[in-house]
């Protein structure tokens, strides 16, 4: 996850940049603008844990949705954005690339650990870190591969996992319990199919996005996949022969079933094991279509962000900006307000909880810069020095 934002040399994010009027943006700008869709990102998971139910309709509700899913699909995306921040976007070799990578072992076991603990504390919310990091280790070999290769393997998994994740489940002990199982495979937030967005995020960190035309090409393949993805569910739903009827028989809303998680919450497996299920996209449905169109919109995020990020609407955004740098914190600090004041779902709750951590990143950058639990993971990822 982007929950930890790299802050060493610039160049390993963006290249070189040029002048105003070269078609280049500074790299400085492309952090922002990194930072910007990851504040995107924690403000979508705020609505989706704390905002009113998407069902009430309208505008509102439509937004609602829309961060349901999509919002944790951003947080993966980036999150291999992140990992080839820290490995380099020329990938460090000998001593320093040894380091590197137990600095990304690191952060993933106290991902791994944190997770769990807020798991514990019996909040409502499905905590996302121990998943991540999970999917930070099993990618964590593709390091070295370039832009290309890792475009080709993120499509290949989205398109298998899927399905092979449907087979294990269906043949799979339904009391089966372990943990690992339930990090891989069977759990909200399966690794198997969240490692897609992750590669994705790693390919496009290997692309020089200080480039204008590097961010109409993200928008152009965004706006592609997300049509791809949704549109080829809505098709499906509607035209493959008995899809609709079987979903509908099982309480599925087949006419919300490609984009919403209002047609049927978890999808196949909320309702049994039968494959028609692999036909919706809904956010947490796991499907080939549900991952191609999280993907679309993640890259349509992020490029608009860059964009954003180098106008006069940078200082508009700033606050938002400032939350995704410490986006750790931000989630961890959520999980916590809900516990302690278990606030119902509501427009105002929404509004207070993203005034509270917009206000608090913004004085907590001016007073000490990182935010702390990015600050304490830093800390404990420089134990990496200690490899020879």
């Amino acid at each position: 996850m982007s929950f930890f934002r790299h802050n060493s040399n610039l160049e390993a994010n963006a290249g070189v940049a040029g002048g105003a009027n070269s078609g280049r943006h500074s790299p400085a700008n492309r952090l922002v603008g990194v930072d910007l869709a990851r504040g995107l990102a924690v403000f979508g998971m705020y609505a989706a844990h704390v905002g009113p139910s998407p069902r009430e309709g309208g505008v509102t509700g439509f937004i609602l949705e829309l961060a349901h899913g999509r919002s944790s699909a951003l947080f993966a995306f980036l999150a291999g954005f992140s990992l080839v921040l820290i490995i380099g976007r020329v990938p460090k070799t000998a001593q320093a690339g040894r380091q590197a990578q137990i600095k990304v072992v690191i952060r993933a076991l106290i991902l791994l650990s944190l997770g769990m603990l807020l798991q514990e504390t019996g909040t409502p919310v499905r905590v996302v870190l121990s998943y991540y990091g999970l999917c930070f280790l099993l990618v964590l070999p593709l390091y070295r591969l370039d832009s290309f290769a890792l475009a080709a393997i993120a499509l290949s998994t989205a398109l298998v996992f899927p399905q092979l994740r449907f087979l294990i489940n269906a043949v799979m002990d339904k009391g089966m319990d372990q943990p690992l199982i339930t990090l891989l495979i069977s759990g909200w937030y399966p690794a198997v199919t969240w490692i897609p967005f992750m590669i994705a995020g790693m390919a496009v960190a290997r692309l020089n996005l200080t480039k204008m035309i590097t961010h109409q090409w993200l928008a152009t393949a965004g706006i592609a996949l997300a049509v791809f993805g949704y549109g080829g569910s809505a098709l499906a739903l509607h035209y493959v022969p008995g899809v609709a009827q079987t979903i509908t028989a099982q309480g599925g809303k087949v006419g919300d079933l490609w984009w919403s998680d209002a047609g049927g919450f978890n999808s196949w497996m909320a309702f049994g094991d039968e494959a028609v299920w692999l036909w919706v996209a809904s956010p947490h449905s796991e499907t080939t279509f549900s991952i191609l169109g999280n993907t679309g919109v993640a890259l349509l995020v992020l490029a608009i962000s860059l964009a954003v990020s180098d106008t006069r609407l940078r200082a508009l955004t700033a606050p938002i900006a400032t939350v995704g740098s410490m986006s750790l914190t931000a989630y961890v600090l959520h999980i916590g307000g809900i516990w302690v004041l278990q606030p119902g779902s509501s427009s105002l709750y929404l509004l207070g909880f993203l005034l509270a951590i917009s206000a608090f990143a913004m004085l907590w950058r001016r007073a000490f810069g990182r935010g702390p639990l990015e600050a304490l993971m830093g800390g404990a990822a420089n134990l990496s020095r200690c490899v020879p």
